[in-house]
């Protein structure tokens, strides 16, 4: 007789047994979390687009806005197979909470495009984000949803959303409208060090993770799940801070060498052979035994669910520190807990992405340039005091860190419920 196989947790049911639990622990008020376990609205567009050879293809593309008591919706737009209500709604709902945890004028939304982008030209590309954006229309604004890039998605996709935008919008108005999306290249409005805010996050919270440890990450031997911006960037700064990077694992294969690999070369090599395998300094290595590596830090920083109760026993780091949304199921999650590994959750680990992307929309807003040194010091001042906020709340409830940075941010929204009441 076969054996009956598990199903797997989806994202949005792993975000709803967060929510649960840190809900239920603090006592959260019953009229707010009713408002807080759906969202306020889901978006879906269909639109064609026609392609370099002339054909037109029919896309679907999601923006779904889970809550906006902070301030206007906030978060990413991605392009990946794997991009559905489901998934947009489980990131949605994680946007609200590390909007709220980081201290923003926040809400969460995400969003996004159900396809492969490397199966589309450049010019493809171009209008296939120009035609989503005018089909979204004024379900996204500056004062009201305001997308950034995400999985696949980039500085100069961003420029054409806004673009496409403020064409929309009257001659007068233009120029009020810049800042609908952040992450947009440096010379379209867009902020000295937003491409490494993610990167650098991740690496200031194991910086504080390492300070409450009582050690140094000097020395410190880690491995990185995907190597696109918030990797590659959070190994350059792992790289200042003396770890040795050991193992890198994205959509092209799996390299290894426990005396250290190289992040510049290694992005280098990367950049100019589309896959990190045969990187001359490593060598390549079992996919499915990645999380097993020999080390003391893992960033998984790729999709969800990729750390769950089929891997989470072979784990040897310390710590993960989540670069990515989701990257830990919840079953995973009970084994890592078991066993005593840290994790620095993905709302407090992979939130200097939104931290910069409000530092850029107040930069647009208020007509200022930032300087990089700006940029940096306000950073690392969110991120710290954050971390810091999340420790204190575990010790006080006696619950592991996600618990605790979720309720910290859902505290910060019970407080403006209560304070301004239900409409009417």
């Amino acid at each position: 007789m076969a054996t009956a196989v598990k199903p797997r947790v989806g994202m949005y049911e792993n975000v709803k047994n967060q929510f649960e639990k840190a809900a239920e622990l603090m006592g959260l008020d019953e009229s707010v979390k009713k408002i807080l376990s759906i969202t306020n609205n889901e978006i879906v567009v269909h639109f064609p687009v026609k392609m370099d050879n002339g054909t037109v293809e029919v896309f679907t593309g999601y923006r779904v806005q889970h809550n906006n008591a902070l301030g206007p919706y906030k978060g990413g737009l991605r392009y990946h197979p794997t991009v559905d209500i489901d998934a947009a709604r489980a990131l949605a709902t994680w946007m609200t909470w590390k909007t709220s945890l980081a201290g923003l004028p926040y809400g969460g939304g995400k969003g996004g495009i159900q396809i492969d982008p490397k199966q589309y030209s450049l010019s493809e590309l171009e209008r296939i984000t120009r035609r989503f954006t005018y089909a979204l229309g004024d379900n996204i604004g500056p004062e009201h949803d305001i997308p950034a890039p995400d999985v696949n998605t980039n500085a100069q996709m961003m420029a054409w959303i806004a673009d496409t935008y403020m064409s929309t919008k009257s001659p007068s108005e233009r120029s009020k409208n810049q800042h609908v999306v952040t992450g947009k290249p440096v010379g379209s409005g867009g902020l000295e060090g937003r491409d490494r805010a993610t990167g650098f996050g991740v690496v200031v919270t194991l910086e504080s993770w390492a300070k409450v440890k009582g050690v140094t990450l000097e020395g410190k031997k880690y491995i990185v799940q995907g190597f696109g911006n918030v990797g590659y960037w959070a190994a350059h700064f792992m790289h200042k801070n003396g770890a040795i990077l050991v193992g890198v694992q994205d959509a092209t294969g799996t390299i290894y060498n426990p005396e250290g690999i190289d992040p510049e070369s290694l992005f280098r090599y990367q950049t100019e052979n589309a896959t990190i395998t045969g990187y001359a300094g490593s060598q390549d290595y079992a996919s499915d035994a990645f999380f097993g590596i020999e080390c003391d830090v893992i960033i998984p920083a790729a999709l969800g669910n990729q750390i769950t109760d089929e891997n989470a026993s072979s784990i040897k780091a310390q710590v993960i520190a989540e670069g990515a949304n989701g990257p830990v199921d919840t079953d995973g999650e009970i084994i890592l807990l078991e066993r005593g590994i840290d994790m620095i959750p993905d709302i407090l680990c992979n939130s200097g992405g939104v931290i910069g992307s409000y530092f850029e929309w107040l930069q647009n807003r208020n007509g200022e340039i930032w300087s990089m040194d700006d940029v940096v010091v306000k950073l690392r001042k969110k991120l710290e005091d954050a971390f810091n906020k999340v420790v204190t709340t575990s010790v006080q409830y006696q619950t592991d860190w996600r618990t605790a940075a979720y309720i910290q941010a859902l505290t910060r929204i019970e407080m403006a419920y209560k304070q301004r009441g239900i409409f009417p």
